[in-house]
């Protein structure tokens, strides 16, 4: 039997194209036609996106040495970073498996190792996390902590948050509630040293307090429309309507630059060695990365953290500024280096991006000057590269760009060659 509209019109299936005649149904709706063999192919397709592992305790979780590996296909060096955070979110998201019935242990609870990451800006505290995060393909939002105040105030209180958390899940609670939330500049929330001011710290001690409750582990009370997060998609909610959040099995990760905390360890450890009768290397407290390796907890509340948030960040990793020659790596070697993007996007307008090996240490030279890490290096590069992107798509015999050390360092413009390797005139002015 066909299922037809009611038109003499020859119908066709608005998804394969196949006529009525070619099919055993047709369902006509508004506007759009649908086929029986269609109809079940889509039905494959959600069954089988129902039945796939959606994250957290449902995958096969990976090993730390396989996350270790994925961490380097996108990550230059941070190798105790990598090694450190492998192992916490293994020990995390192995502890939140649904335990073996046979295991004479079962019953024995393991607390929740959050992670403080400390290192300088640029040095890639973010794309780890995001990393795993993708890997382990559970839900990941990052949260600044300069936003973040205590409820009531005016800014983004903690239970905001957990609600783009919500969201980053499609509000799939169960999701939600093993996704990952990364809190960067921490280090902004520190207590405030001077003890003169008579009002309420909302941007200090009063955000440690907020997040120590969450970052325990509790039921919070999520309204959907709370902070513009609009409604739960699908249904209809009242502004009253809430959904229980569970932060017991959530994994926070918090970093920050920590800018002064190297100047507390040196006095820590130039007050006392480390060991019986050793003594302090004064080459050792003259490296700021090297003293972030060294932290304790007393270090950090020394800084302004409090003692109970401290608490509830165990794990406790630091990554290193980036040098030249690590600066250089991340331009080329990850999956998503710089140097493949630009590449590719001039690629699709079969143009090929050639860079000269001193162009390339420029671009690292001048990212070490600007002081950012790699953070710096996209804004070199499109600032480099800005004449390519708007006049080369529309200049046809251009079948390469190369980009000199004068390119990065002077602002000259890169030359352009067709296939046959002659050099082709910038014709029109450029405005840089």
């Amino acid at each position: 039997m066909t299922v037809v509209a009611d038109t003499a019109e020859s119908q066709t299936c608005s998804f394969c194209g196949k006529g009525e005649d070619r099919v055993e149904q047709l369902v006509s709706g508004p506007g759009v036609r649908i086929c029986d063999g269609c109809v079940d192919l889509c039905a494959e397709a959600i069954a089988e996106e129902r039945a796939a592992p959606r994250g957290g305790t449902d995958r096969v979780l990976p090993k730390p040495r396989e996350l270790r590996a994925f961490l380097d296909q996108y990550v230059v060096g941070q190798d105790r970073a990598k090694r450190s955070l492998s192992v916490a979110v293994y020990n995390h998201y192995k502890r939140i498996a649904p335990a073996d019935p046979s295991d004479p242990d079962r019953e024995v609870e393991i607390a929740k190792s959050n992670i403080l990451l400390l290192g300088s800006t640029g040095s890639g505290k973010t794309l780890l996390a995001q990393t795993l995060a993708r890997m382990l393909h559970v839900p990941f939002v990052v949260a600044d902590a300069t936003g973040l105040t205590e409820a009531g105030y005016v800014g983004e209180d903690v239970d905001g948050i957990l609600l783009k958390l919500l969201q980053a899940a499609d509000y799939d609670v169960a999701r939600a509630q093993n996704g990952i939330v990364y809190i960067d500049e921490i280090d902004k929330i520190a207590r405030r040293s001077n003890g003169g001011s008579a009002g309420r710290d909302v941007s200090g001690e009063g955000v440690q307090q907020a997040l120590l409750k969450v970052l325990e582990g509790a039921v919070i009370p999520i309204s959907p429309q709370a902070k513009g997060g609009g409604a739960q998609p699908g249904r209809s909610r009242s502004n009253n309507d809430q959904i229980k959040l569970d932060t017991s099995d959530i994994l926070f990760i918090a970093a920050g630059a920590f800018p002064g905390l190297d100047k507390v360890v040196a006095a820590r450890l130039g007050r006392k060695g480390i060991g019986f009768g050793s003594k302090m290397d004064p080459a050792a407290t003259a490296d700021a990365d090297g003293l972030l390796d060294n932290v304790l907890p007393e270090d950090l509340v020394e800084f302004g953290m409090i003692s109970e948030f401290v608490g509830r960040l165990p794990v406790i990793t630091s990554t290193r500024k980036l040098d030249e020659e690590s600066l250089l790596r991340v331009l080329t070697e990850p999956k998503n280096a710089l140097v493949r993007q630009y590449r590719w996007l001039l690629r699709r307008d079969d143009v090929d991006l050639v860079f000269a090996d001193d162009a390339l240490a420029a671009v690292a030279g001048r990212a070490i000057e600007r002081g950012t890490g790699a953070r710096a290096l996209r804004s070199i590069l499109e600032e480099a590269l800005m004449p390519v992107m708007y006049d080369v798509p529309s200049m046809v015999e251009v079948a390469s760009v190369h980009v000199t050390k004068d390119t990065i360092l002077h602002g000259a413009l890169p030359e352009l060659r067709t296939a046959e390797g002659e050099a082709v005139p910038w014709t029109q002015e450029v405005v840089r």
